[in-house]
């Protein structure tokens, strides 16, 4: 995985809390909270790079100039529906940032993203847009969202996903070598279904509760 554009994370952290969430007795609840909590500590490093402005504050002893992010800078997309339960954990770190949807699902005979619903924030073209879906897998739903952004004019995309298959990142990173890629933990292979071993099952029916 020795590409320029790709970060894995290696937080103690994160590893605990990851091996938490990939236990299939883990409830909705907590898979929920995990979730949102992983993304939190990606975040900060995600952000590392956005861009800052000077602005003038008064502290009770003087004026100074520090630095912000701009209100209207940042979106997060989520690759619905499992991208989702990533949103809170972003706006955790930055609660103003716009949010947008992309709708993709994967055809269980081909494995082939399909795009059915996209609503995207006004002037997004200008923004830092954060993409998140928990799981990086083929990486065929990420390629394509991404070159939907792409066709509508952001320029300025990092992706990020919480568990990735090494099929997902070398399809993702070859594909858009331009966008900077954020996985929390690399795991082993793809099976022949298209999910990521050892994984943690689907994400979207464990956040939602809908298996």
């Amino acid at each position: 995985m020795n590409y320029p554009n790709v970060f894995i994370f290696d937080h103690p952290l994160i590893k605990h809390k990851v091996s938490i969430l990939r236990e299939k007795s883990t409830g909705m609840k907590e898979f929920r909270e995990l979730i949102e909590e992983i993304t939190t500590i990606m975040t900060y490093e995600a952000m590392r790079e956005v861009e800052l402005v000077p602005v003038e504050v008064e502290t009770p002893l003087e004026k100074t100039v520090q630095y912000r992010v701009p209100e209207e800078s940042v979106a997060i997309v989520p690759i619905l529906r499992a991208g989702l339960g990533m949103v809170n954990g972003v706006h955790k770190v930055f609660p103003t940032a716009r949010v947008g949807h992309i709708g993709m699902y994967r055809d269980e005979t081909t494995l082939a993203p399909q795009e059915y619903y996209c609503k995207l924030p006004e002037g997004i073209e200008k923004k830092t847009v954060f993409v998140v879906d928990p799981m990086l897998a083929t990486g065929g739903s990420a390629c394509d969202a991404i070159a939907a952004l792409k066709k509508r004019g952001v320029c300025n995309i990092k992706m990020m996903s919480i568990i990735a298959a090494p099929e997902g990142i070398r399809r993702l990173a070859t594909a858009h070598p331009d966008v900077k890629i954020y996985v929390s933990t690399l795991d082993r292979c793809l099976n022949e279904h298209g999910y990521i071993l050892p994984g943690l099952g689907d994400a979207g029916d464990r956040l939602f509760g809908t298996k």
